[in-house]
């Protein structure tokens, strides 16, 4: 296949944020050529040329840190602290489960994340070879994350677990790759953690988990081990080969040196902190210390949308209320964290931009809609302005998923909508 995307402005986020006029080919499911300025006469082949009418052409989204098939949950436990609301309301329902509900959960979560455009999410939860199936079956990018916790009777089948789905998933299909994780340190024995430590060794692979989200969580860990969930983890030599904490609110000047020796990523999640009453992450002192950043939604029952736009929003915003400094990080900043620094988090080197080569994961921002106008700055339009309404397209490997609002005609939406319902109402009647 091999599609024609011109009349574009195109901001390939290879070389800064520096905009230009000019055209993107594709064949299959990479960018063939990056064309600058208009060509006046083609004589290539295409099986599809797609007129851009002047609206940006962009990388898409890298949502760093998700549980799609927590769609079941939205709205069902709100207004509640972090710990409440997971052990009274959450794990009851999780615990209800199904198998096959996590194929459609995640179809559900699928339909929201491209129409944010949102073209890889790096997706912690159970059962991943639903998760995995569901995003092969509708053409969606995803990195998987192990999720294991326990005490020490089941440290054995939780590192058996994790080393299974890592030989099963690692780079198993264009669409699917896999990296180590586990839930947290609080719902971990120390054995588990020791045992994820020398796993990690043993692949050469970096470690992922939600760390460092709540004052009572660090303060807890402290109590347990005295020291720091980030300064355990590097006592257990976790981090040899580097990875990411998921939200990362509460660390100390000890924890950030470690993770800038180690090269630990910061993955924020603005709207989930927000919304649990959680806090609101250093950012800035983070990008200061040249510790790189990525970004989030987290669940959809914690957010509860997957609207990367307003994620974007939140970050730049947040932080000039935190250190009262309007300048304290820029759109460009966040851009890049959207972006780029997604991509180097999930070791998806070649989805950080558009050149020749690369994948063509993109997105078409419609920038004849009010809030786009004037074009003062794009960047800033971006982050301060753009809305999920601004998404014209997303293409996941060379393929049109969303356009125009309407999604691919494989796609059979009101069925994923009715069978959602069916799972929740189904749980709600057994948890009664």
């Amino acid at each position: 296949m091999r599609i024609r995307l011109y009349h574009a402005k195109i901001l390939a986020m290879e070389n800064g944020f520096d905009w230009f006029e000019g055209e993107v080919w594709i064949l299959n499911d990479r960018i063939e050529q990056v064309i600058k300025g208009t060509l006046t006469d083609v004589t290539e082949s295409f099986d599809q040329q797609i007129d851009c009418m002047g609206n940006l052409l962009m990388p898409g989204f890298k949502n760093c840190h998700a549980h799609g098939p927590m769609t079941f949950l939205r709205s069902f436990a709100d207004d509640l602290p972090l710990h409440q609301w997971l052990n009274t309301m959450i794990f009851p329902a999780e615990a209800k489960l199904l198998e096959e509900d996590i194929y459609t959960l995640m179809q559900l979560a699928i339909l929201e994340y491209i129409k944010s455009g949102i073209t890889t999410s790096f997706e912690m939860y159970f059962y991943p070879h639903m998760i995995a199936k569901a995003c092969k079956d509708m053409g969606f990018r995803v990195v998987l994350s192990g999720t294991v916790f326990g005490e020490p009777s089941g440290v054995k089948d939780a590192l058996h677990t994790l080393e299974s789905d890592y030989k099963i998933f690692y780079q198993s299909h264009p669409l699917v790759d896999y990296r180590l994780g586990f839930h947290s340190e609080y719902s971990c024995c120390k054995e588990l953690l020791e045992g994820i430590a020398q796993l990690s060794q043993s692949l050469k692979a970096p470690v992922y988990m939600h760390n460092s989200e709540t004052m009572d969580e660090v303060k807890a860990c402290v109590e347990r081990h005295g020291v720091t969930p980030i300064q355990l983890m590097n006592q257990l030599s976790m981090f040899e080969y580097g990875g990411a904490g998921h939200h990362l609110l509460y660390t100390n000047e000890e924890d950030m040196d470690i993770m800038q020796q180690k090269g630990i990523f910061v993955v924020t999640n603005p709207s989930s902190n927000l919304k649990l009453a959680s806090g609101i992450a250093p950012i800035k002192d983070y990008l200061s210390r040249g510790i790189s950043v990525a970004i989030g939604t987290d669940g959809p029952a914690s957010n509860n949308s997957l609207n990367f736009f307003k994620e974007m929003y939140l970050v730049s915003a947040l932080q000039k209320v935190k250190y009262n400094d309007a300048a304290a990080v820029s759109p460009e900043q966040v851009l890049t964290m959207a972006v780029y620094n997604g991509a180097k988090l999930l070791h998806l080197d070649d989805c950080d931009c558009i050149a020749p080569g690369k994948q063509a994961d993109l997105i078409l921002i419609d920038l004849l809609k009010p809030n786009m106008q004037p074009m003062n700055h794009l960047v800033n339009n971006l982050v301060y302005s753009g809305s999920n309404d601004n998404v014209l397209m997303t293409m996941i490997a060379g393929k049109i998923l969303y356009a125009n609002g309407s999604y691919c005609d494989a796609y059979d939406v009101l069925s994923v909508y009715e069978k959602a319902n069916y799972i929740i109402r189904r749980i709600e009647h057994e948890l009664r």
